[in-house]
């Protein structure tokens, strides 16, 4: 059992979510590069995300370890910090998104088709991958893969 606690982001904290966007997405460069410098990054995570999707956070040993952007239907983001990385944090998010979409006909999600890691981490919590795409769609122009979980 992991002791964290999951809650939702409030506004003041979208800083320290910033920062442990930019620590996860600096960790998988060699998948795919960064598109944005830092600060371009921290204004559209305070100023369009926070806006337009539920940002969960996984607090473990007083700091944000891991985060999770949802809109209905929809995982835009799921990240933990390198340091946290294996210790549950994406499954306890992901749980909190399933719950969430009670009624609902399920989730979706995108990741790059290089991102092996996520791709089993996804399949092993009853993500089917249902689109494959050579990333002309994706600001990256990476190769990605559509996952979708019923319920």
């Amino acid at each position: 059992m992991i002791a964290a606690v999951i809650r939702t982001a409030t506004a003041d904290e979208a800083p320290a979510v910033a920062e442990l966007f930019l620590a996860a997405r600096r960790a998988m460069e060699d998948i795919v590069p960064m598109m944005h410098r830092d600060d371009e990054t921290r204004h559209w995570i305070r100023d369009t995300l926070f806006h337009e999707d539920e940002i969960s956070i996984a607090i473990m040993d007083g700091e944000i370890a891991a985060i999770m952007a949802l809109k209905p239907g929809w995982i835009d983001h799921l990240y933990a910090h390198p340091r946290f990385q294996g210790r549950g944090l994406g499954t306890a998010l992901l749980q909190t998104a399933k719950r969430s979409q009670q009624g609902a006909s399920g989730l979706q999600l995108w990741t790059f088709q290089a991102n092996e890691g996520a791709r089993r981490f996804y399949a092993r919590r009853g993500f089917q991958e249902v689109e494959l795409t050579d990333g002309a769609g994706n600001e990256e122009k990476r190769p990605d893969v559509r996952l979708e979980w019923k319920p």
